[in-house]
């Protein structure tokens, strides 16, 4: 098909974001939700992207993508939020980790601390951590998935439910007003649920393009969590959820 100024807009903004809602493309094309609709139409019907419930996404990034992918998405927005939550974990304190590339980045920003006691059932955030300034690193055990080099299932949850520590740290695929945390795998929407419980402190870490997606899998509400970090205030309606839930919002760069 032939497209128009605001179909390419439309495929710019996808290819830098990967999906995104309906609403928040109007709001960033300044048009109105039946103009977006009506706009997406012909790019659902030629394959260029791929409808989802209020929301819409290129084919080859709905859903989660292989590990070293996302490590180089959103990098800089990640280590920002890595660098925020790094400077609130003090030497020698415990702080338990999920697989992600946002708990990835917080693991080398992490380097500098010294007498660490890490739990985590990801080989990279392991592999960093361990064997440096003092630190103690446990790992969950069980089938490493291939693409990510994690532990799940029923031996991983039940390995970190021995532990309590300082700092419970998640990342998440999807913040949805309605669903709260979510994600697109249920053995690590399972995995992170439990993490969660397991800290003195609950944080979710996630960047600003998560925000207004729909994942398959609800990890928890916004009442499970005391703290989100992230790089640019969420939209107005989340913000307001975690306001109501009374959790606190850590914004690396506000606006």
């Amino acid at each position: 098909m032939n497209y128009s100024k605001r179909h390419a807009e439309i495929l710019k903004l996808l290819q830098d974001e990967g999906t995104i809602t309906i609403a928040r493309l109007a709001d960033r094309l300044g048009v109105s939700l039946e103009t977006v609709r009506r706009d997406v139409k012909p790019l659902a019907r030629d394959g260029s992207v791929l409808k989802m419930h209020g929301a819409i996404g290129l084919p080859s990034v709905v859903g989660e993508a292989p590990f070293e992918r996302r490590m180089r998405e959103q990098a800089d927005a990640k280590r920002s939020i890595a660098k925020l939550v790094a400077a609130t974990i003090g030497d020698g304190e415990s702080v338990m980790l999920d697989t992600g590339t946002t708990t990835s980045f917080l693991a080398r920003e992490l380097l500098n601390h010294r007498r660490l006691t890490v739990v985590t059932n990801s080989s990279d955030i392991a592999r960093t951590l361990a064997t440096v300034n003092g630190n103690k690193v446990y790992m969950a055990g069980g089938e490493l998935r291939s693409d990510s080099g994690a532990a799940f299932g029923v031996s991983a949850i039940e390995f970190i439910s021995r532990f309590s520590v300082n700092h419970a740290v998640i990342t998440a695929g999807a913040i949805d007003v309605e669903h709260g945390v979510m994600d697109y795998v249920l053995e690590e929407a399972e995995f992170a649920r439990v993490v969660l419980t397991r800290g003195s402190r609950a944080v979710v870490v996630t960047d600003h393009t998560k925000f207004g997606r729909q994942g398959l899998v609800q990890v928890c509400g916004f009442d499970a969590f005391g703290e989100l970090a992230t790089d640019l205030p969420p939209p107005r309606d989340i913000a307001a959820a975690i306001e109501k839930a009374g959790a606190t919002l850590l914004v690396a760069n506000p606006r």
